[in-house]
């Protein structure tokens, strides 16, 4: 079954696979998905392509209204959770005062949740923008997306919006710090468990020098009927291939 998007700014804690207890802030437009992507597995569903493209700030919550939500939130809850993630209803860096936002949630975070760490889920879409990837880097975890190796994989899989481009990203991936990456595996005719793509998103992935990968597959519904989960053995096959190079990798099946 496919997930709701989000109706409002603040979602959970949830407990994620990756973070484990972490509150959501959702800097997109509220019960919408908001994405420069499409991707086959996204929990979302299809992204609409009237949407898709959407750029004007008045689409987006205000930057008072968000720090307001995560304020009250963080007063609420009867423990703090390990991570305040930007992520919710497509990519966070949409947000033209995505930096304005990691900094003012930063200064919350110091103020009513010391113990608490800040991190994205982010498509990788916008590193490559100097003012976005300095952004990026004020967090203290970057969760960062390359599901593919090759510009084919990548258009196919990933469906980004026209002028989004694998090469753009990866080298805005090498120029951000201390980054994990993460990619989610999928058999089936359509997935990206094909050797060719593996080879070369190996290749990118030694390029880039991450901190560490996070490789996963399918755990909810998906809009696309080609494509299925990864099993544990093949997950852990990539992550073998991964440290023969050098890579660090967690698996998360």
């Amino acid at each position: 079954m496919l997930l709701r998007p989000q109706g409002g700014i603040t979602y959970g804690p949830v407990r994620s696979r990756r973070l484990g207890s972490s509150l959501g802030i959702n800097l997109l437009p509220a019960g919408r998905k908001l994405c420069n992507f499409d991707c086959l597995y996204c929990q979302y569903g299809w992204t609409d392509p009237s949407l898709a493209a959407v750029t004007a700030a008045a689409e987006f919550p205000q930057v008072d209204r968000v720090l307001e939500a995560v304020a009250a939130r963080l007063h609420d809850l009867p423990e703090t959770p390990r991570f305040l993630t930007f992520s919710g209803n497509g990519e966070p860096t949409l947000h033209p005062r995505f930096g304005d936002l990691v900094d003012g949630v930063a200064a919350l975070r110091d103020r009513l949740a010391p113990a608490a760490r800040t991190a994205i889920l982010s498509n990788s879409s916008r590193v490559g923008i100097p003012e976005v990837r300095d952004a990026l880097a004020r967090l203290d975890v970057r969760i960062m997306k390359l599901d593919a190796g090759s510009e084919t994989g990548f258009e196919r899989y990933n469906r980004p919006a026209g002028g989004l481009g694998i090469d753009e990203i990866c080298e805005g991936l090498r120029a951000l710090p201390d980054t994990t990456l993460q990619t989610l595996f999928t058999t089936g005719p359509a997935g990206n468990l094909v050797e060719d793509e593996i080879e070369a998103w190996l290749g990118r992935v030694a390029s880039i020098r991450p901190r560490a990968a996070q490789i996963y597959t399918l755990d909810r519904g998906v809009p696309c009927d080609r494509i299925a989960p990864a099993t544990r053995e093949q997950l852990e096959e990539i992550r073998s291939r991964l440290a023969a190079l050098g890579a660090a990798a967690d698996v998360y099946p």
